[in-house]
């Protein structure tokens, strides 16, 4: 069994013992590749929602950051159209082997309660979050 798969394995274990609140995995059958929802944090624009997630995880996994991408569009500053995520802890320069699927999930579950604008992979997201609050806010939730 390689490195990767031996962490991966682990991970899973850690995370069934240990859920942590606002996620469910629903589908780990391929290892390498998970998939799951991320339940909008209450207080948040995002409150009521269900966001699907897919993680997969590449041969170099603990060393390199798995990929994580949500399923559904969805309205925010820190999320790419295609479901991509910008947040540092996912790019290789950031990441760091001591990181795992935990810290990854806190810190998604951290960014819906807390976009970053000034680093934006929707740029209309963004404008409208630091302009215009409560409109963001309505448009996040008419997509839920």
């Amino acid at each position: 069994m390689s490195i990767a798969l031996k962490r991966i394995t682990k991970e899973l274990e850690n995370l069934k013992k240990e859920q942590i609140e606002g996620f469910v995995l629903t589908n780990t059958e391929n290892l390498w590749s998970w998939q799951g929802i991320l339940y909008g944090p209450p207080d948040s624009p995002y409150e009521k929602g269900q966001f699907p997630f897919q993680i997969t995880f590449e041969n170099d996994y603990p060393v390199k950051p798995p990929s994580v991408k949500f399923l559904k569009q969805i309205f925010h500053p820190n999320i790419y159209r295609d479901g991509k995520i910008c947040i540092d802890i996912l790019q290789s320069h950031e990441w760091s082997p001591s990181q795992n699927v935990r810290t990854i999930m806190l810190s998604l579950r951290s960014l819906f309660m807390d976009p970053n604008p000034k680093s934006p992979a929707n740029a209309e997201a963004a404008k409208l979050y630091i302009e215009d609050r409560e409109k963001f806010n309505m448009r996040v939730k008419s997509m839920l």
